[in-house]
C-alpha cells in the first residue's frame, strides 16, 4: 500500500512539474527571437520594430534629449562655445564658429544636418555620409560621385536618419558597415571588415562614423588619415604631407595659419585606450545586453554607459555604481580643466601671431614657424575637444596631448614675439 501511495504522489509531482513548465513555455516569451527577413531597401525602423520590438523600443529612447550624468556631453542641442568661449576665436573664419552644438541622438541626424548653419548651397554631398541609411542606395547609384554632388541636391533622397539598416544586414541581422570610407581605410590597414568577428563588428559599426576624416580636394571623397597610425601625432604627420594636395581646412584670419579641423575621433581614441586594448567593444558599454521577461537583447539606446552602470560597467567591474560614477567624473573633470586651458592658450597664440604679422620688420621665417606651431597646438587641442568622451576613452593619451597643445601654444607665442622683436 505504501508503494502505491508513493507512486501516486510521484505521479502527481511529475504532472505538476510538467504543468508548470508548460505554463512557463506558454506565457513566458522565448529567450531567442525568431529571425525575420527584412526586405532590402527597407530603412524605416518602425518596420524593423514590428519584428524586433525590444530593440526598437530602446532605439526610440534616442529621441530623448538630456545631459549626461557627469555634465559633459549629453544630447541637449546647446552651443559648445557657451562653456568654452575659445571655440569662437580658434575657429574664426570657418563654419564651426557659427554653429558648434552638442550632437543629438541618431534619429535627429538628418534633421540636424539640414538645420545646421555649417552647411550652405556650396556644401558637398560628402557631408551626409554618416547621417542616413539612404547612403546605401545613393552610393550604389552614384559611387563616390555622390561626394561631389551638391548636398542640397541630395536632401530629398534622405528619407531616414541613422537606423537599423546602417548596422544590420536586413536578411540575417548580421552586423555590417555601409560607409565606403571606413571599408577602404580598414583595407589599407590590412583588415577585411567582411572577415571580422562579431565582437570586432560591435565596434566597427560605430567606428565607421565616429572617426576623424577629411574630404579629398576636387572629388570631396571621404578619407580617414590613418596611413601613419591613429594617434594624434601620427595623424598630424599624415596631414603634414598634404595628401592628395590637401593643405588645410581653412586659413585663420588673424594668424593666417593653415588650420585643420578635427572631427569626432572616438574610434581612434578608444582604440588606444585601456578598454579598446582589452577587447571591450563600443557596444559592450554603449549598447549593453539587457533582459525583459527573460528575453536577452542588446539595448539600442546608444547613450552614456553611466545611465545604466549595472549593465554597462558592472559586468566587468565589481565596484559600486557610485564609485564608478565618481571615477569617471574625476577623469572628465581633469581633462576638462586642461582642455579649457589649452584652448585659451591657442586663442592667445592666434592673437599674438596676428600682431607679429602686422609689426614692421618682422622675420617672416620665424613667423612661419609660429604659424606651424599654432596649427599643431590647435590640432592637439581640437582632437581632444572634438572627441565625445571628455577624455575617458583614453585618459593617458588625452592628457598628454593637451599638455603638448599648451606647450606648443607657448612656443608659438614666443616664436611670434621673437619674429617681431618684441613681447606681446
Amino acid at each position: 500500500m505504501s508503494k502505491t501511495l508513493l507512486i501516486i504522489i510521484g505521479s502527481v509531482v511529475v504532472m505538476l512539474v510538467v504543468f508548470i513548465v508548460a505554463l512557463d513555455f506558454i506565457f513566458k516569451p522565448p529567450s531567442i527571437v525568431k529571425l525575420t527577413r527584412i526586405p532590402d531597401g527597407e530603412y524605416d525602423p518602425a518596420v524593423w520594430g514590428k519584428y524586433y520590438p525590444l530593440e526598437y523600443r530602446s532605439y526610440l529612447k534616442n529621441r530623448e534629449m538630456a545631459p549626461s550624468p557627469t555634465g559633459f556631453g549629453g544630447s541637449v542641442k546647446v552651443q559648445k562655445s557657451i562653456a568654452e568661449p575659445a571655440i569662437l576665436e580658434n575657429f574664426k573664419g570657418m563654419a564651426f564658429s557659427k554653429d558648434y552644438s552638442e550632437d543629438r541622438g541618431h534619429p535627429y541626424a538628418v534633421q540636424d544636418l539640414m538645420e545646421t548653419k555649417r552647411v550652405s548651397p556650396k556644401s558637398a554631398g560628402a557631408c551626409m555620409t554618416c547621417k542616413s541609411a539612404n547612403l546605401i542606395d545613393i552610393y550604389k547609384q552614384k559611387g563616390w560621385g555622390y561626394a561631389k554632388t551638391p548636398l542640397f541636391d541630395l536632401f530629398p533622397l534622405l528619407k531616414h536618419p541613422i537606423t537599423c539598416a546602417n548596422c544590420h544586414e536586413p536578411s540575417t541581422m548580421a552586423l555590417r558597415v555601409i560607409n565606403p570610407a571606413f571599408i577602404e581605410a580598414m583595407a589599407n590597414r590590412g583588415i577585411d571588415v567582411k572577415k571580422a568577428t562579431r565582437e570586432e563588428m560591435r565596434s566597427y559599426v560605430c567606428g565607421q562614423c565616429h572617426v576623424e576624416y577629411y574630404f579629398q580636394p576636387e572629388t570631396s571623397k571621404v578619407i580617414f588619415p590613418w596611413q601613419n597610425g591613429m594617434k594624434p601625432d601620427e595623424m598630424y604627420t599624415y596631414y603634414a604631407g598634404q595628401p592628395f594636395g590637401f593643405a588645410q581646412d581653412w586659413i585663420h584670419p588673424d594668424s593666417r595659419a593653415k588650420m585643420l579641423k578635427a572631427q569626432h575621433p572616438e574610434f581612434e581614441t578608444w582604440n588606444g585606450g585601456v578598454h579598446g586594448q582589452a577587447g571591450v567593444s563600443c557596444a559592450d558599454c554603449h549598447m549593453p545586453f539587457m533582459r525583459n521577461n527573460g528575453q536577452k537583447y542588446s539595448s539600442h539606446w546608444v547613450t552614456s554607459p553611466l545611465k545604466n552602470i549595472g549593465s554597462s560597467c558592472r559586468t566587468c567591474h565589481d565596484q559600486s555604481e557610485q564609485w564608478l560614477l565618481e571615477r569617471v567624473k574625476t577623469t572628465q573633470n581633469n581633462v576638462w580643466h586642461l582642455q579649457k586651458t589649452a584652448g585659451q592658450w591657442v586663442a592667445r597664440a592666434h592673437e599674438v601671431i596676428g600682431k607679429a604679422a602686422s609689426a614692421p620688420k618682422t622675420n617672416l621665417v620665424e613667423l612661419e614657424k609660429a604659424r606651424e606651431r599654432v596649427r599643431k597646438a590647435q590640432w592637439f587641442w581640437d582632437i581632444v575637444a572634438a572627441e565625445n568622451s571628455m577624455g575617458f576613452h583614453n585618459p593617458d593619451q588625452v592628457l598628454n596631448t593637451l599638455g603638448q597643445s599648451i606647450d606648443l601654444a607657448h612656443q608659438a607665442i614666443e616664436t611670434a614675439s621673437r619674429a617681431a622683436g618684441t613681447n606681446f
